[in-house]
């Protein structure tokens, strides 16, 4: 187990990982949208990124800028193969610059926009049950659909969640969450997040979910997790099917889902201790790809750092400890 507290020491430290040649790197990384079939649902929005020989070019995704090649051809084989999961009212595009570190690495990452649990739409972001079959379809497309299937080895798929992304993560490797506990929580702590959710969609009372509803993909290998949702829903007999290695990110100036009641109980509960991260003074918004000036206009709550924290430092040295973690667990 690796337990570290990142300040800005160790974030310029680990940055410099960034420099290091990763395996299987490939010069660019290829991108492009997709539909992915939901047996249950309208199609889900996609993204793929995935190691391409063809010249990279700045093209627009949502409101940031990314460099890739469009539609290129996929270059090798073998690649594993890292599913994105956002959090509440996120989209494909929030982790685009994971997405783009772990495709030059040599992996293909597939992140999908939840049906109903995303920026344009928070009509179903209190049904979390339908996320970790997001993910399940996503992975069945990419395996069996998409056009660069042949060149990703199946027996090699991790899952990449932030938020309610993280629960859905969680939920994805083996976890069963008890929901009876959302109404003591919210019954103390009636102003946070979560709590305000519920109120807004006018649920003063969470409903027990049979475990049967919680599914598993057994496919998934290995997890990275940050600042998860409904973190206190997670006991030890919720968490002890999991095997697959996780790596946990806590931000320590969390206010939307504060390290106690989130991150730490995940991570005292998990069967086997995670490679931990607890990035000193940043917010829960951290995890996300540092902001443009078009996003910070209509998005401002996302993109205000803490003071003296500086995200583009720091996802230098997230995305190369995330590189690592599924170049140790899937690439080797």
């Amino acid at each position: 187990m690796l337990h570290s507290t990142l300040g800005i020491a160790s974030v310029a430290f680990l940055a410099g990982l960034v420099t290091m040649p990763p395996p299987a790197a490939a010069v660019e990384a290829g991108f492009e949208m997709v539909q992915v079939p939901d047996p249950d649902g309208p199609p889900l929005p996609a993204g793929i990124w995935y190691p391409a020989d063809a010249p990279a070019s700045p093209q627009r995704l949502e409101l940031y800028t990314q460099d890739v090649a469009p539609a290129a051809a996929v270059a090798g084989a073998g690649h594993p193969l890292v599913v994105i999961s956002h959090g509440n009212g996120g989209s494909l595009a929030g982790h685009y610059d994971t997405a783009l570190a772990l495709a030059r690495a040599g992996f293909v990452v597939a992140a999908m926009t939840h049906t109903g649990d995303n920026y344009r739409d928070h009509s179903n972001e209190v049904r979390l049950q339908d996320r970790p079959r997001h993910v399940g379809a996503t992975i069945d497309y990419i395996l069996a659909q998409w056009r660069g299937h042949a060149a990703i080895d199946a027996a090699k798929i991790g899952v990449f969640g932030f938020s309610a992304g993280g629960f859905t993560a969680l939920v994805a490797i083996g976890g069963k969450p008890d929901f009876s506990r959302i109404d003591p929580y919210c019954g103390a702590h009636a102003q946070t997040f979560l709590c305000q959710i519920l109120q807004a969609h006018g649920i003063a009372h969470v409903a027990p979910v049979p475990p049967t509803a919680w599914r598993a993909d057994p496919r998934i290998r290995a997890a990275v997790i940050a600042a998860p949702a409904l973190g206190f829903t997670f006991s030890p007999d919720g968490l002890r099917g999991i095997t697959a290695p996780v790596q946990l990110w806590a931000a320590a100036d969390d206010r939307v889902l504060p390290v106690a009641d989130y991150t730490e109980p995940v991570r005292a509960a998990l069967p086997q201790p995670p490679d931990y991260h607890l990035v000193q003074m940043a917010g829960h918004y951290d995890f996300l790809a540092p902001c443009t000036a078009a996003l910070a206009q209509i998005a401002s709550d996302i993109c205000a750092d803490p003071s003296g924290f500086d995200r583009a430092a720091f996802h230098a040295a997230f995305n190369a400890a995330v590189v690592q973690f599924f170049t140790r667990t899937l690439h080797e």
